[in-house]
């Protein structure tokens, strides 16, 4: 239950403005990618990069504005995107996608952000970070087929 001091994040423009804004993201999306330069845990996932990490940090920041409820600034610059289907190109398992997870984690806690908010985006981006990680997990086979 949010009090009235507490916005509901995940409605209307909420999250975005509790992010800081375009800003805010922008902030946020450098301190991951320098937390994953930094981190030997991140090894394996910073390899799934270029050298160049501009065009990936503009690609999250406008990925992340519009799922925040900000401007949709990916669909205006990249066009539209099914974010399992894009990470198929790589091997993403439970390593992977920890190691992503562990990135944003300490970049979030590097941001003015309200512990509330903090804990929320957290909790949100495992959701997608899950669903990339299950595309890639193998299908078991039925019961009784070889």
């Amino acid at each position: 239950m949010t009090s009235a001091q507490e916005p509901a994040f995940g409605v209307g423009d909420a999250s975005f403005q509790a992010a800081g804004g375009e800003p805010g993201l922008q902030r946020l999306v450098a301190d991951f990618y320098q937390v994953m330069e930094e981190s030997p845990q991140a090894t394996r996932v910073r390899a799934m990069y270029p050298d160049d990490l501009g065009e990936a940090q503009d690609r999250l920041a406008s990925f992340l504005s519009g799922w925040l409820g900000g401007p949709k600034r990916y669909a205006e610059k990249y066009g539209g995107i099914s974010i399992p289907q894009f990470h198929t190109r790589w091997q993403v398992g439970e390593a992977e996608r920890d190691a992503w997870l562990f990135c944003m984690e300490q970049a979030i806690a590097r941001q003015p952000y309200t512990e509330a908010f903090a804990e929320y985006l957290l909790r949100q981006l495992r959701v997608p970070a899950e669903r990339i990680r299950q595309v890639q997990a193998p299908c078991p086979a039925r019961p009784g087929r070889n």
